[in-house]
Order: C-alpha cells, then sequence, then structure tokens
C-alpha cells in the first residue's frame, strides 16, 4: 500500500542531452579531491598531513565542532596535497590513488543486535554519517538530536537528472540494510518516495513507508515531498540520505568496506554522447567529460549536479560528494541584440507573452547559462507562486532573508527548506536574483543565532 503525492505546482524543463541507459566503467583516476565546502557549515580540523599514506574509508578530517562526525577517504593512496585558503582555510585533499586499492575493514555489521547507538557509533566511525543530512538548516545531521522521521527520495524530476531506478538496480540488498539501519535510528516512520510509474527496486523495500509521486518538477525534491508529507515544525528536526549514499552505506554495512562507488550520468547538449559512468567520489571530471564526451576547446560550462542546483566546475576539478550527475551545457556568454523585442521560440518560459514554449510542451530545448537581463529589484509578477509547490510564500521568505528578520523567516517556514526548493523560482525570476543564495545566507544566519 502506497500513499499518492501529486505535485501541480512545478515546472518541467525539457533539455536535450538526456543520458542513454548503458553504464560505462570512466577512465581511472589519478587524483581524486575531497573539498571541505561540501559539507556546509563543517570546520575540518585535519588528521593526515601531506605525504601520509591513507586506505579508503580512512579519516581524513573531523568536524570540529563535534568531533564524532569523521570524513573518510574515497580511496587507498598517498595524501598529495592539502589545499588552503585565506586565513589557513582548507579548501582541498588531494590524495594520489593507489593503483590497487586498499580498504580500512570496519567489520560487518549484525543488524539484527543492533541498537540506536550501535548504528551511530558505527556509521560516526567510518565516515559514512556525512550521507545524513538534517531539516532544518540543510546541514550534515546532528547525531546528538533524534529525527521524528527519515526521508528518502528515489524519484529525480530535476532537468536531465540520473534515473534512480536505473542506476540502483541490483542495489537491493545495500538498500535494505541501510533501510533497517536507518530505521533504528527514529522512532518515526522512514519515508520512501517513487515514481509513480516507476519501477524502482527502493519500492520493494520492507520497514518503510512507501509515496508514489507524481506532477513537475519539484515533485522529486526531497523537501517538497517533506512539505506535503509531515512538514518541519519550530523544535523538529528529520533527516534526509540520497538513495545512491544508501548504496554506499549498505555495502558497507554488509562489507565493512567504505566503497564511495558512484554511477554518474554525463549529460547536456554540449556532450556528444551522453551516458552512464562507474567512478567514485572526488573522481577528476575529466576522466568522463573528455572521454568521447566533448572537445578540449568546446565553449562550454561543466556543472557538478543539475542545471538547476549544481556548482560548475574547472575542467580540472572534480566530482562533489554528493552529485550523481555532471551537465555540460554551451557557456552564455554571447549578446542577442533586441532580443527582448521579439518572439521567442527557442526558450522554456512560464509566460506566454513573447514566447512559444506552451505550444509545444514536449519539445527539447538547447539552453546556455546566459541570464538574458541583469540583476534588478524584485519584480512581482506571480510568477514564484506557479512554480513553488511548498505552502510558503517564496517572495516573503525571500525579502526576510535579505533583511535578516530571525522572528519573521521563523514564522514564514525557514525550518523546512534548502536552497535547492528555490532552484525553480531563480529560473524564472525577472529580477535576476540569486534566490539560492539567499536562502543560503539565512539558513547560516538561524543557524548561527538560534542553533
Amino acid at each position: 500500500m502506497s500513499n499518492d503525492i501529486h505535485i501541480k505546482k512545478g515546472l518541467d524543463i525539457k533539455l536535450k542531452g538526456e543520458a542513454e541507459k548503458i553504464v560505462e566503467q570512466a577512465v581511472v583516476s589519478n587524483y581524486f579531491t575531497i573539498r571541505p565546502e561540501d559539507f556546509h557549515g563543517v570546520i575540518p580540523k585535519l588528521v593526515v598531513k601531506e605525504g601520509a599514506t591513507v586506505k579508503a574509508g580512512d579519516t581524513l578530517y573531523f568536524d570540529k565542532s563535534n568531533e564524532d562526525i569523521k570524513f573518510a577517504s574515497p580511496v587507498s593512496g598517498k595524501v598529495l596535497e592539502i589545499v588552503r585558503g585565506p586565513k589557513r582555510r582548507i579548501d582541498a585533499i588531494r590524495i594520489e590513488a593507489d593503483k590497487t586499492q586498499s580498504y580500512q575493514d570496519y567489520g560487518t555489521f549484525n543488524l539484527d543486535a543492533a541498537t540506536e547507538d550501535s548504528v551511530k557509533t558505527h556509521l560516526l566511525a567510518s565516515g559514512c554519517w556525512p550521507f545524513v543530512k538534517q531539516r532544518p538548516y540543510d546541514v550534515v545531521a546532528n547525531p546528538n538530536k533524534s529525527p521524528k522521521a527519515i526521508f528518502i527520495s528515489g524519484y529525480a524530476s530535476a532537468p536531465l537528472a540520473a534515473d534512480l531506478d536505473f542506476t540502483l538496480q541490483g542495489k537491493e540488498a545495500e538498500l535494505q540494510a541501510a533501510v533497517t539501519a536507518l530505521a533504528k535510528l527514529t522512532e518515526g516512520k522512514v519515508h520512501v518516495s517513487v515514481g509513480k510509474k516507476s519501477n524502482s527496486p527502493l519500492a520493494g523495500l520492507s520497514g518503510i513507508t512507501l509515496h508514489k509521486v507524481s506532477g513537475p518538477h519539484p515533485s522529486g525534491n526531497v523537501g517538497t515531498q517533506i512539505n506535503k508529507i509531515d512538514p518541519v515544525n519550530k523544535g523538529e528536526v528529520v533527516w534526509t540520505v540520497n538513495p545512491q549514499d544508501l548504496v554506499i552505506i549498505g555495502e558497507l554495512l554488509l562489507t565493512g568496506k567504505f566503497n564511495a562507488e558512484r554511477i554518474v550520468a554525463l549529460v547536456g547538449s554540449s556532450v556528444e554522447k551522453p551516458r552512464y559512468f562507474k567512478t567514485k567520489i572526488g573522481s577528476e571530471v575529466a576522466t568522463m567529460v573528455y572521454d568521447k564526451g566533448i572537445s578540449k576547446d568546446a565553449n562550454a560550462r561543466i556543472i557538478s549536479g543539475n542545471v538547476l542546483s549544481g556548482k560548475q566546475v574547472k575542467p580540472d576539478g572534480s566530482l562533489d560528494y554528493y552529485s550523481n550527475v555532471i551537465s555540460v551545457i554551451p557557456e552564455g556568454d554571447d549578446y542577442e541584440f533586441f532580443g527582448w523585442n521579439k518572439p521567442v521560440f527557442n526558450k522554456v518560459s512560464t509566460s506566454r507573452a513573447m514566447t512559444f514554449s506552451w505550444l509545444n510542451p514536449k519539445k527539447k530545448y538547447d539552453l546556455n547559462t546566459n541570464t538574458n537581463g541583469e540583476h534588478r529589484a524584485f519584480v512581482i509578477t506571480g510568477t514564484y507562486e506557479e512554480v513553488f509547490p511548498l505552502d510558503i510564500y517564496p517572495m516573503q521568505i525571500l525579502k526576510a532573508c535579505m533583511y535578516q528578520d530571525l522572528d519573521e523567516m521563523e514564522a514564514l517556514g525557514m525550518y523546512e527548506v534548502a536552497p535547492e526548493d528555490f532552484a525553480l523560482t531563480e529560473f524564472v525570476c525577472v529580477s535576476k536574483q540569486p534566490h539560492q543564495k539567499i536562502i543560503r545566507e539565512g539558513l547560516d544566519l538561524m543557524l548561527k543565532e538560534i542553533g
């Protein structure tokens, strides 16, 4: 028995360059990079030094504010460089990988005899805890708090998102082990959402409350599902885990190995042959992007993540910790003369004024990174509400964040949102305001002042 969730408000952005459902082994990366910036709010305290040798699963650093939260190396090898920024801030840890990988053995875990404390201790010690995130604040979960529920979204609705039904095939044992362990960490339910017409391995798991989701993006966002199933109120905490991270957690519990393997979709109109690659967290994006992907002189932007909420990486950059998509789209550095004063047929829009994308709803577009406008004050148009399905006033909460009114932010529902929930409002914003950045700064302020 499942519970159906149908989302009416939103926008599906259909782009060219969807990945073909074939998986290839990526060129083995020689170097892997872990960036503390992927874990928002974490102040890293190093455990290793340059020149040290590590096994896959060994601790690289821990969180200075909570020493129990450790961050593991995705591979075995030599710590080549500690990259530092202003005030000796740790920006990255680069590891030269061994040709033959060796793993730290954390031992198989007895799920039948497990308790809440033993599961927490095991996940913290092995470096798997950072895969567990929390609302409010959208940060690595605080292990000292107990969540009222745990949410897992197995439905990806973002543009050119990796098909989770495909990437999770054959991983049922790992998924079940992870879900069984996570269920011991909450007195509430483990909510798992899948597409209404999907054939997801997640749907057959035991010990879950299953929800079938339909509707336009952001129906697949875990924040949308939390809002519709069990909203977060003041004083409450819920935890979230990405499905691809469940596989890593499950394998650790079953085998004792921290195997940071990822099935990554290489997508986008600039990619010659969009497809899936088997690689690892922190690998060089060049091992996938330039292997029959794009030419090195192409004028394209590489994004670790989806085009709405991912972050730009350089050609010599690395896959970030949570992403299972690399998007490559044309760089929008051109200027369209009098572009505002003529009918538009090749752009997506929620408005019917001067744009005609509504005439062909199944058409796929080749969009670039051009914002087609400049930053200006908010203009009240009502378009945010058309694509924002949460029971929250988007314009008001954005303004409250900008003038830092904590009471108003709290009253408007700030506890249950994350930056990705505002990716679509940012996309349709005629004022070109950086909505996700505004929300992130608002959450940081609340975390600092309220905690």
